[in-house]
């Protein structure tokens, strides 16, 4: 088994990438980048104090608050559970995720849902839970905290919001093609997107896998044994999330900012065709 290397600062933090200069080892924190790899403190102090930059492994930028986006994130999250305590089931009816509603007094269709032109649904429902009960959000919050706030510091802020987002409409969009009759709702579809994200941060920094993987073996275990739960959107996100965080994470260098925002693109044209071909069948 490899022995593993820790940052030459902080020796707590395990590492897979070295200063191109003097090869010493080097965390996300501490790398500072160059027209060829990543430098390390010293040897940017060594150079006369040349101000760069310090990037993210993904290239994104460096910030005071490396976790502002993930506490936006929650703090929606929850201003919508107090608005569901208030205002009840309305909100869920109007923002829940529905390819057709159905009229529960005639049980015929009625004009709502994805299939009626409300597209919003596909993106206002990943921040929806189920009440009165917190457990739903709360697991959710939790997991956004734990996996989404160290993401956010490894690949910079607009990254992040790119990787969260088309994550949450791949989520719906494997909805809409699998279960398009059911009502779903929740911010676990995103996350799911987090959690395969993170398993291939691990594995480009050469770190050990076997708890990433046990963690997403269980919830996967979960998503298809709990009631209740949408194993579609799950899915869905997982794989979304996995696909941008390759396309993020394994850019070459010299077209990095090309190869990144280009697969955004195209996972979001093809989660966004996917679902408009999903609906189409619904109103057919």
């Amino acid at each position: 088994m490899d022995q593993a290397v820790c940052c030459y600062r902080h020796p707590d933090r395990e590492t897979g990438i070295r200063c191109t200069r003097c090869d010493k080892p080097i965390c996300p924190e501490c790398m500072v980048n160059a027209s060829v790899g990543f430098h390390c403190r010293d040897c940017v102090n060594q150079r006369g104090g040349t101000h760069v930059q310090p990037r993210t492994i993904a290239g994104g930028s460096v910030t005071s608050d490396p976790f502002l986006i993930t506490k936006i994130l929650i703090g929606l999250n929850v201003l919508v559970f107090v608005l569901e305590l208030a205002l009840g089931d309305r909100i869920v009816d109007d923002f829940g995720l529905y390819a057709k509603c159905v009229d529960l007094q005639t049980l015929q269709p009625a004009r709502c849902g994805v299939s009626d032109g409300e597209w919003y649904r596909v993106l206002t429902s990943a921040f929806i839970h189920e009440r009165p009960s917190p457990v739903h959000i709360g697991f959710n919050m939790l997991s956004l905290w734990w996996i989404g706030a160290p993401l956010e510091q490894r690949l910079g802020r607009s990254r992040y919001i790119a990787l969260y987002f088309v994550s949450a409409l791949g989520a719906s969009a494997a909805v809409l093609v699998i279960a398009p009759g059911a009502l779903t709702i929740g911010a676990s579809g995103a996350i799911f997107g987090l959690f395969g994200a993170t398993a291939v941060y691990m594995r480009r920094m050469r770190y050990d896998m076997r708890p990433v993987i046990a963690l997403l073996v269980l919830n996967i275990i979960f998503s298809f044994t709990w009631a209740n739960v949408s194993w579609q959107g799950h899915l869905g996100g997982l794989l979304t999330g996995t696909v941008l965080a390759i396309g993020m994470l394994y850019a070459p260098r010299e077209r990095r900012n090309l190869v990144q925002w280009g697969t955004c693109a195209a996972v979001l044209l093809v989660t966004l065709a996917v679902s408009a071909i999903a609906v189409s069948q619904v109103t057919s």
